[in-house]
């Protein structure tokens, strides 16, 4: 039987997703559909006031790991509004120690730490690889920050056989510490370089990395960027799951993938807002700037100078408006979609929803509201939500959490605190957090058809608005 191909737009979520093991190269993917679209890129550190031109579009990026990216209507002036996508692109998982070399009755191992509140169960007996950034000196005597992804699988955590330990099924628990060490080879395998290196007798510098790391990591690495282990500085390398994100389900209704916390709406408003910029229509005469700002590190707190507690924000809207009266006035005017993904119901445990919010996969965006406000909707926001979806013929679900049990939260409330009108919204996967999550396949071109309806109709509805 040959398998049923998806939707076109789902296709492009899981070739975002395969492409984007870290948040370094899901900049970088984002980046490549930007400029593809026409997105000229701007840095932080230079002049803007002889670049912005209206009917124009531009991308920034910041550490590598965070990106704004907006365009100008033709009659664009300090003082607009902006209509702004908020997302993340960090997702739970495991990071190589800065001293990662461990070994263990003759098994070479990689020392981890988690990062964010991942259902870290799901983590054994999968085929695990590296990839991240690396600071390599360049030939001009300099030092540059590459990008790795290394495609194969090299290390993995193996759980304890059941002979072992009868009552594993019972409940599956484990030191994070001393139990969740990955294996990545066997002492065997690197010896005649350790004794090599050994024999140097040179005291390493500072700057060295060498005595932190196993050598055969190293030159693992050193071989797939073309330079010897000694050009090496630093790294971030984190782990990820090599099996690829794919469509799934009888009639490939689902996708099946890593990282759909939060890629999936990352991707959708990149997409929205390279078609928005592609599209006959643009550029409009009047109306807002349309921006999109991918943010890195939600899943600790957003508390870095990439996350959305960050100056990005405030500071391109400073850049647009930079005197006190037209900065007040593009506060007033603009509108912040947080979009961060939903929990859909669970057929195994309904009792975690309450009754009337139980979203469903596939059955369109999800308005998020939390009385306590660790979701920023509010009525105005909803409204201005479902009159957008309207506009694409799309469906709307609503998702509150029951009052016995804790509420996740998103960038929308910090964001809120510049006082821009924010509302939360995403799609329902299942399996959040875990190293494998589940969406609905439709659900991608409802998101980014919001997406889309927001960069082309809000200052339209806003005039309708009124609230004082």
């Amino acid at each position: 039987m040959i398998a049923q191909a998806g939707p076109e737009a789902a296709s492009r979520l899981i070739s975002f997703v395969n492409a984007s093991p870290t948040p370094f190269h899901a900049v970088r993917t984002a980046v490549t559909r930007l400029e593809q679209a026409g997105f000229r890129k701007l840095r932080e550190a230079d002049e803007w006031d002889d670049v912005l031109k209206p009917g124009g579009k531009y991308y920034l990026t910041r550490n590598q790991c965070a990106l704004l990216a907006f365009t100008l209507p033709q009659k664009w002036k300090p003082g607009a509004g902006v209509s702004i996508v908020a997302t993340h692109i960090d997702s739970p998982n495991l990071r190589v120690r800065p001293v990662s070399k461990k070994t263990k009755l003759g098994y070479l191992q990689v020392g981890v730490e988690t990062y964010g509140g991942g259902i870290w169960h799901s983590w054994f007996d999968r085929d695990l690889s590296l990839a991240g950034r690396i600071v390599v000196a360049d030939k001009k005597g300099g030092y540059t920050s590459k990008l790795v992804k290394i495609d194969r699988p090299l290390m993995r955590i193996p759980t304890l056989a059941i002979h072992l330990d009868r009552a594993v099924n019972d409940g599956f628990k484990f030191n994070r510490e001393s139990e969740f060490v990955p294996i990545a080879g066997l002492v065997e395998e690197q010896l005649n370089s350790e004794k090599k290196e050994a024999s140097t007798g040179q005291k390493p510098e500072a700057s060295s990395i060498q005595d932190n790391h196993h050598p055969a990591l190293l030159a693992l690495l050193s071989e797939e960027l073309s330079v010897s282990p000694e050009e090496i500085h630093d790294f971030e390398l984190h782990l990820y799951d090599v099996q690829p994100a794919t469509f799934a389900g009888i009639s490939n209704e689902f996708v099946f993938s890593p990282r759909l916390d939060n890629q999936f709406s990352s991707f959708a408003a990149v997409e929205a807002i390279a078609g928005h910029a592609s599209a006959s229509s643009f550029p409009t005469l009047e109306g807002n700037v349309n921006c999109i700002a991918l943010f890195n590190h939600e899943e600790i707190g957003s508390v870095s100078s990439s996350g959305a507690e960050s100056s990005l924000i405030p500071s391109l809207l400073q850049r647009l408006s930079p005197s006190p009266q037209a900065w007040a006035q593009s506060i007033a005017r603009s509108f912040l979609v947080s979009s961060d993904v939903s929990h859909a119901v669970h057929p195994n445990y309904s009792s975690k929803h309450e009754e009337n919010h139980q979203p469903r996969m596939n059955g369109g965006v999800v308005i998020k509201t939390n009385a306590s406000q660790r979701y920023a909707s509010d009525a105005i926001g909803s409204f201005v939500v479902k009159k957008l979806v309207e506009r694409k013929g799309g469906r709307v679900q609503e998702f509150e959490v029951r009052n016995d049990m804790p509420c996740g939260s998103t960038v929308g409330p910090m964001l809120s605190k510049i006082g821009v009108r924010t509302v939360d919204v995403g799609c329902a996967i299942l399996s959040m957090h875990s190293i494998r999550e589940q969406a609905g396949a439709k659900d991608v071109q409802s998101l980014i058809d919001l997406f889309a309806s927001f960069f082309e109709g809000f200052a339209d509805l806003d005039r309708e608005l009124t609230v004082e």
